[in-house]
């Protein structure tokens, strides 16, 4: 039987990409992790999670462990809209819509705005994943530049402009990571975050702000884009999954009811009850103020040895940019680091290569993300140290 006959044509077209994850090579045991986008290990409420379920458990008894689960997961959208209250982000019980993670909201956004001829505007750099779920739905992108400011929305001005000079055609969103973007740990300012919104009027299309980083930061907090957004344009996406845990698969899309209800027509049942009303319990009990206060310093703290130590250990020639929070360091070295990770790997460091995040990869062959979240302090250190020697042996 040859099983590919019943795929459909989308299908087909979709398994022609690389797999994902698929150049991720296998990091031996002992290796330091700087590749880690995880949150440190002793920050994740491990106790409090226990403590929240169990208590749900005895209060509600087999209620959570249904289809319909516990009332709790209502109480979840109401923590939610409480949350980005806080941030400027008003929204109503019908704009917002809770997912498995950051991943299935983007996948939801694209699956019910992207068709084949859908064109889609991403920055260059941008989230592996993003990419990876886009190129499931449409082989058309343009890419606009990020720099220490974060996206260059001149540069995406003139090719709009051109764009419609030429009578091709204009993206139907703009998926940007504007607060601590992934990869590059940069933040867009103020006055690019007015210039795109007003961009996105012009030219008649939507921004998927992907904000999973946003409330990590060390000194100054940047306004998400959707607390700016006076035309409803804005499809904001955050998670609770570097703020909590990310294996509760805790997500959100706050949208314009339209969009929220079209995405909840194909997201169905595929829900977590048991995960959304265990972490609104763990909410109910969380001084997440106080929470979030420690998750900054202590990844500011750990930040600051990173750079330190690129400054001691790695060759001068080597580029980075500074982060404002978040949890990336985007590094530029004179070398292929795709190339590079195998030699690093036998060193006993692991790093993230650059062009795995670029459209066009040839853009991103001299880069590379560092991630100072997992690895404790001491470990970073030397974690670096071992990258210091691998880049100077090549220069």
């Amino acid at each position: 039987m040859n099983v590919e006959s019943f795929f459909s044509k989308h299908s087909k077209e979709a398994l022609k990409n690389d797999p994902p994850g698929e150049w991720m090579p296998t990091i031996p045991e002992g290796c330091i992790r700087l590749s880690s986008g995880y949150p440190a290990p002793h920050l994740v409420p491990v106790e409090e999670i226990k403590t929240a379920a169990i208590s749900l458990l005895e209060e509600e008894k087999d209620l959570p462990l249904h289809y319909l689960g516990s009332p709790k997961k209502k109480k979840l959208n109401e923590l939610i809209r409480e949350r980005l209250a806080l941030r400027g982000i008003q929204v109503s019980e019908k704009e917002l819509l809770i997912t498995s993670g950051a991943c299935q909201a983007i996948d939801l956004i694209a699956r019910i705005l992207i068709d084949d001829q859908t064109l889609v505007a991403v920055e260059a750099p941008t989230y592996m994943e993003a990419l990876e779920i886009f190129r499931n739905y449409t082989t058309h992108f343009i890419s606009i530049p990020v720099d220490e400011h974060g996206l260059q929305t001149d540069l995406l001005e003139n090719l709009l402009e051109e764009r419609k000079q030429k009578g091709l055609s204009l993206p139907r969103f703009l998926y940007t990571i504007p607060t601590f973007q992934n990869p590059t740990g940069t933040t867009m300012t103020e006055e690019r975050r007015k210039h795109v919104l007003e961009l996105a009027v012009k030219y008649n299309f939507l921004i998927l702000e992907d904000d999973a980083y946003g409330e990590l930061y060390f000194k100054t907090h940047a306004t998400p884009l959707k607390a700016m957004d006076s035309d409803g344009r804005v499809l904001h996406v955050g998670s609770l999954s570097k703020v909590v845990a990310p294996g509760m698969r805790i997500g959100w899309t706050a949208a314009a009811p339209e969009f929220i209800k079209a995405m909840a027509w194909f997201k169905k049942d595929l829900d977590h009850p048991f995960a959304q009303a265990t972490m609104a319990a763990y909410l109910e009990r969380t001084d997440m103020r106080e929470r979030l206060e420690t998750l900054r310093a202590t990844y500011q703290a750990k930040c600051s040895v990173l750079l330190s130590a690129l400054e001691e250990y790695l060759p001068k020639s080597v580029f980075w940019y500074v982060p404002e929070g978040g949890y990336f360091v985007w590094l530029r070295v004179a070398a292929d680091t795709s190339e590079l990770l195998a030699q690093a790997l036998e060193e006993g460091v692991s790093y993230v290569p650059g062009k795995y995040f670029f459209l066009i990869q040839e853009e991103g062959v001299e880069y590379l993300r560092l991630s100072f979240s997992y690895a404790d302090e001491k470990t970073i250190i030397e974690g670096v140290k071992r990258l210091g020697r691998v880049l100077r042996e090549v220069e």
